[in-house]
């Protein structure tokens, strides 16, 4: 039986195989716009978003966590409630975190760098994050789960956030600038 990660590490030869199998002439009454090709990489898509998908369900169930999904797929849980301001657009934003992936491996965290510190709505840091953290008032502490099309996406992040990773970040806003 083949595992997710075995998968995963495969998903290169097979769109490689995809994009370079469909060379050829086309079928009579068809143009050579590789239509085929095309329907057979969104379905490679699904399928990786599917394990993905299921890939962060094991996670959320194996910590219990009960978490909120927002419409670009951002998973939430604010398991303490703080009492200051809620961030909004515009402001800079101060926080502690660490950074996992799935597996539980840290792989980033302030304890390490210090606190972070990112304009809200400017970019800079994950959509992710981003999207998350106007969901918090000074003082909450909360998890957000990216996938990883709100993380680092396909390449990773080139250090320690491999290709294709969801994270998981455990975040406490600290502070609000304007």
């Amino acid at each position: 039986m083949m595992t997710k990660r075995m998968v995963w590490s495969a998903t290169p030869l097979a769109v490689f195989l995809i994009l370079y199998a469909c060379e050829g002439e086309a079928p009579p009454g068809r143009s050579s716009d590789n239509g085929d090709m095309h329907e057979a990489m969104i379905g490679t898509n699904k399928i990786l978003l599917e394990i993905e998908n299921q890939d962060i369900i094991d996670f959320i169930d194996r910590y219990g966590w009960e978490t909120r999904e927002t419409g670009s797929g951002l998973r939430y849980y604010i398991y303490r409630q703080g009492n200051g301001p809620r961030a909004r657009s515009g402001q800079t934003a101060v926080i502690n975190y660490s950074v996992r992936l799935l597996t539980g491996d840290l792989v980033y965290s302030s304890d390490e760098k210090g606190p972070r510190r990112f304009r809200i709505g400017r970019g800079g840091v994950e959509s992710g994050l981003e999207e998350g953290i106007v969901l918090l008032r000074v003082g909450d502490r909360a998890k957000f789960i990216l996938p990883a099309h709100l993380a680092h996406g396909l390449p990773g992040d080139g250090e320690r956030i491999p290709q294709r990773a969801a994270i998981v970040y455990d975040v406490e806003l600290i502070e609000l600038i304007d």
